[in-house]
This record gives structure tokens, sequence and C-alpha cells, in this order.
């Protein structure tokens, strides 16, 4: 068994999202329960992510997005497709990065602190799985950097989701 070890990152944000990659893949290798993948990996982005308030899943069931595995305070239950910052994601089936909440026409507030937020697409099997969400007090907290790689990690998870 393999036991997780906080890292200390270097502050080189590309080194840094790379040793995050390695990480989600040591932490679920021959792992097969979606759940405790999905739960260690909001765990890990958690740990790993400076600034932000919610991290996790939102998992595509019966045409609508339903609260997956999560760090952060109590979140929305269900969103419906469109809707929101997570809904409009799976709607265009692409990753939404929102530098500023309060000017995202329909935002869903779960948690009336959170400014900024990024919300990736997961499909497996070329359908919709779900989407990671992750939100943050910090307006302007997501760069193009943080979108590259939190689209590797989701590239991933998808892997290890269909294996």
């Amino acid at each position: 068994m393999i036991m997780f070890q906080a890292t200390a990152y270097s502050g080189n944000k590309v080194n840094d999202y790379e040793q995050l990659l390695k990480q989600l893949t040591v932490l679920s290798e021959d792992e097969t329960d979606t759940t405790a993948i999905l739960s260690n990996a909001s765990a890990l982005l958690n740990q790993f992510l400076n600034e932000v308030n919610w991290v996790g899943f939102y998992l595509w069931k019966d045409d609508e997005l339903v609260l997956g595995p999560f760090q952060g305070l109590p979140a929305c239950i269900r969103i419906a497709y469109g809707k929101g910052v997570c809904g409009t994601a799976i709607k265009e089936n692409k990753t939404t990065r929102v530098p500023d909440v309060f000017e995202f026409p329909g935002h869903i507030a779960c948690d009336s602190a959170s400014r900024s937020e990024i919300v990736v697409p997961l499909t497996v099997n070329n359908e919709i799985y779900g989407v990671l969400d992750i939100d943050s007090p910090i307006k302007n907290r997501f760069d193009e950097t943080d979108q590259i790689y939190l689209e590797k990690f989701v590239k991933e998870l998808e892997k290890l989701i269909q294996s």
C-alpha cells in the first residue's frame, strides 16, 4: 500500500503541475472504484492548489449534473444542463474559465465567497461523464497554465475511470 505524503512544491507552476499529475497516477494505480478515484483526486487538488475554496466533481445522471466527491463547504446538489458555469461547460463541451463569477450570466452561487471559477468537462467512452469544478475567493485566480494542466489532470482521470 502506498501512503500519500504531502509534497513541498517548488513554486514553479509547470513543474508543480507535472508533480501533481504523477501523484494522481500513483494514488489511483490499480484502483477500479470511481468514487475512490474522484475522492482522492479532489483531495489532491485541494491540497495542491492555493487560494481555492471548493474543489470537486459533478457527475452526469439523468440529464443533469449531480454532486459527486468534493472538498469544501456544502454545495448545490443538482445543476441543470446549460445552467451556471458547470451546466454551460457541459453544454459547450469545453473548459469554462470565469475570471469574475459576478459577471457570468446565470452564475449559481453555492458559496457566496467564490469570485472566480474553472470547470473542465469529463467524458468517458465519448459520453458526458461530469465536470471538475474549482472555485476561488480570488478574482482572476485561474490562468492559461491552470487550464492546460487541469485539462491534463482530467484526461488522466478519464483514462483511470475507463480502465
